[in-house]
């Protein structure tokens, strides 16, 4: 197993992306703490989305906890890491994988719509790796930092001037942490999720037009699947990826050489 016996933390890990995350990696041996922030969603049976997924990875065999926060709050990340430390002694890799992206105009945006998209997707990943990587220095281990950009960071999108730049931040901070740590040992990736289908934009992929025309733009011929993410950012984990860090990885099917 490529993770067995690490400590992954996951960011916004209840759903998504995240969640297939916080799967894979407990499928390939690891115990997980997972962070999530005002999830009530029922929609998996009687238990919640954070309920269900810890459920699940209990039922690989692995450990997990579930810690509340939002990232944005500086203090979040350093009790997120401090309660995976509490509950299974060290912190091994980190998926800051937290975002929101709430489509908006330009020209109208409210300051409290670009600020809370700033505030969640590049402060919250700066703070829950700055607080990883103080624990895998601490440690002497060294450690794999994984953030989730998108294909976003590298395209402009009308509705995301607020959300782009906040993804290209997300790979411009790994690139510089894979310098700043990597005298620890500490290696820094980031993933560039493609368009990705998951629970969280079901209701406007249910548009049969729209979804074939997206379909359409993609080499591959199909839209992404959460899993697809998720093995990348396992590898990216992984020893076997060891001697790579301040890397990208599109993962959209080839939809960004497609655009050029």
């Amino acid at each position: 197993m490529l993770l067995e016996n690490k400590v992954v933390v996951v960011t916004g890990g209840s759903r998504g992306i995240g969640r297939a995350i916080a799967l894979a990696s407990a499928r390939e041996g690891a115990d997980v703490a997972i962070n999530y922030w005002g999830d009530n969603d029922r929609s998996y049976g009687k238990a919640s989305a954070v309920q269900s997924i810890v459920k699940e990875i209990e039922a690989l065999g692995r450990r997990a906890i579930a810690v509340e926060g939002n990232v944005a709050d500086h203090e979040t990340g350093k009790a997120l890491i401090a309660r995976a430390v509490e509950a299974f002694g060290h912190v091994d890799v980190l998926s800051s994988n937290a975002g929101i992206c709430p489509f908006h105009a330009f020209l109208d945006m409210p300051p409290s719509v670009y600020e809370t998209t700033v505030a969640v997707n590049l402060n919250g990943a700066f703070y829950v790796t700055q607080a990883a990587a103080n624990q895998m220095k601490a440690q002497g281990t060294g450690g794999a930092i994984v953030a989730t950009s998108s294909i976003s960071a590298l395209v402009g999108g009308g509705m995301q001037t607020h959300y782009t730049p906040t993804k290209a931040g997300v790979h411009s901070l790994m690139q510089s942490c894979a310098i700043a740590l990597g005298p620890y040992g500490i290696r820094c990736n980031s993933v560039m999720p493609g368009t990705i289908a998951t629970d969280l934009n079901a209701e406007d992929l249910a548009d049969e037009a729209k979804r074939a025309y997206m379909e359409k733009r993609i080499p591959l011929g199909r839209l992404g699947a959460p899993d697809d993410v998720a093995q990348c950012v396992v590898f990216l984990a992984s020893d076997r990826a060891r001697y790579v860090t301040g890397a990208s990885l599109l993962v959209d099917g080839g939809l960004f050489v497609n655009l050029q």
